[in-house]
């Protein structure tokens, strides 16, 4: 669907019977060999008459009427109810633990002034 929208097409020139260049373009581009031939394939003897080079598309056709899918996304109750224990009432509680985690906690007393005891001070 995507490619036959956007006007990507196969572009082929051919001289007389051979295949002298294929490229993938963006609509329909011109495409040229640079050369002229006359060959006897052609029925006049002139080239300005009649052109022995040839260029072919390929586009991918689609047909246009199609109609539009439904899409009916249904939630269960039970489903929404354990969606939110498991993941928003869990990560609040997990907030709150972590916060209180070391409220309550008491370090030890100092014995000693350990900075004075190793002469390690801070400037």
């Amino acid at each position: 669907m995507l490619l036959s929208s956007s006007g990507i097409t196969y572009a082929q020139h051919f001289c007389g019977d051979f295949e002298m260049l294929a490229k993938v373009t963006l609509g329909q581009e011109h495409l040229s060999c640079g050369m002229t031939i006359s060959e006897s394939t052609c029925d006049s003897e002139t080239q300005e008459d009649h052109d022995c080079c040839d260029n072919e598309y390929s586009q991918i056709n689609t047909d246009e009427n199609y109609t539009a899918s439904d899409f009916n996304f249904q939630v269960s109750p039970i489903f929404a109810a354990t969606f939110v224990s498991v993941f928003i009432l869990q990560t609040e509680t997990f907030i709150n633990d972590q916060n209180t985690l070391f409220a309550r906690y008491q370090p030890p007393p100092l014995i000693k002034d350990i900075p004075v005891l190793f002469e390690t001070f801070l400037i």
